[in-house]
């Protein structure tokens, strides 16, 4: 956590841009479950060819949380027919949602890689004003692995991680809302089963940090091997040690071959995971569903936007495994790069005046 709030302060400059580009990703989170509750009115105006004309509702039944669907309409445009809104209302969220989506994910982009490229900038020089004790305990391959792979691992988390996990953190939240208030008491047996989602999430992820970090070990150990050999290539042929160099080339090239495959195994398992129990929930909603259609508590068309909730909601939570395995990964890669900013030289150059 404490790496974290680190990361934070180089993002300081680029505030501004990311509060904008969070805005407009919460928007469109708003926007993307505002269509999905279009399809109530689909399954119980549009489609229903003895529907009665009237206000086209939207929202929970027989609660304050209804609003008719026409009073997003200016008056202008004369639409009253239920195709004519719910198509005005599809077409326009859609719209809203692209521009909103487009614009924020790059605001947020932005903020993340300024962030980066200045974390960057102040590695490498913090990096080159070291004292050559420094250059003596660490390998040229694990210098090049922090300077390029470490803060590589942190750039995907804050930049293009960072805005997909903002607009499906945000579409998670409208839809849980959503969800409470359109399925009231069906909707509190998704409490059975965040438990079991949070536990596992935080088991997965504190492997996959640990996982990350070997294999950065073991990446920095090839890159070192390749410096020494390629800027000693002379020394190598001089001694006619090629096969012995190949021979500790391949060796450093099966570690970290094992330790990527051991870093796999167990970030897979997390989306299979999150499936199984999805699926187990929505099996058991589906069944509940239907003695509150038949008992009359709600239409078919509001159980669809349920339903269809339902799954919006359950395609963040299956993310949120792998966005929270990618920020493990970042973690992992910060400390060795704040550990470069932590050293301490044996000689301090004294300050001019």
């Amino acid at each position: 956590m404490k790496n974290f709030f680190r990361l934070l302060r180089y993002g300081l400059p680029y505030a501004l841009q990311w509060f904008v580009g969070v805005l407009l990703l919460a928007m469109v989170g708003l926007l993307d479950n505002f269509r999905v509750l279009l399809f109530q009115p689909i399954f119980d105006r549009v489609l229903a060819p003895n529907a009665p004309e009237g206000p086209i509702l939207l929202g929970a039944p027989h609660s304050r949380w209804q609003f008719d669907l026409r009073t997003i309409v200016p008056g202008f445009m004369h639409l009253h027919n239920a195709w004519d809104v719910v198509a005005y209302a599809l077409i326009l969220s859609t719209v809203l949602k692209g521009i909103g989506d487009y614009a924020g994910t790059y605001l947020v982009n932005y903020s993340g890689f300024g962030t980066i490229t200045d974390m960057r900038n102040k590695l490498y020089e913090a990096t080159l004003r070291r004292s050559s004790s420094f250059f003596h305990r660490h390998s040229t391959g694990s210098i090049l692995s922090t300077l390029i792979n470490d803060v590589d691992r942190v750039q995907i988390a804050v930049s293009s991680v960072i805005g997909d996990f903002l607009e499906q953190f945000f579409t998670f939240l409208i839809a849980v809302a959503l969800v409470i208030k359109m399925g009231g008491n069906l909707s509190w047996s998704l409490l059975l089963f965040i438990p079991v989602v949070v536990t596992s999430a935080r088991k997965i992820g504190r492997e996959v940090r640990h996982r990350t970090r070997s294999s950065q070990d073991k990446l920095a150990e090839i890159q070192n091997i390749l410096h020494e050999t390629v800027t000693g290539n002379r020394i190598v042929k001089a001694f006619n040690t090629e096969i012995w160099e190949i021979l500790r080339f391949k060796t450093a090239a099966r570690r970290l071959f094992r330790a990527n495959l051991r870093s796999i195994r167990v970030q897979s398992i997390s989306s299979p995971l999150m499936d199984t129990i999805g699926a187990i929930a929505i099996a058991l909603l589906l069944w509940i569903g239907r003695n509150e259609i038949k008992s009359g508590h709600m239409t078919i068309g509001a159980f669809g936007a349920f339903i269809f909730l339902l799954f919006k909601l359950y395609d963040p939570i299956r993310r949120f495994a792998t966005y929270y395995n990618s920020f493990q990964q970042a973690m992992g890669a910060s400390s060795s790069i704040f550990s470069y900013f932590d050293a301490k030289d044996d000689v301090v150059e004294r300050r001019t005046p």
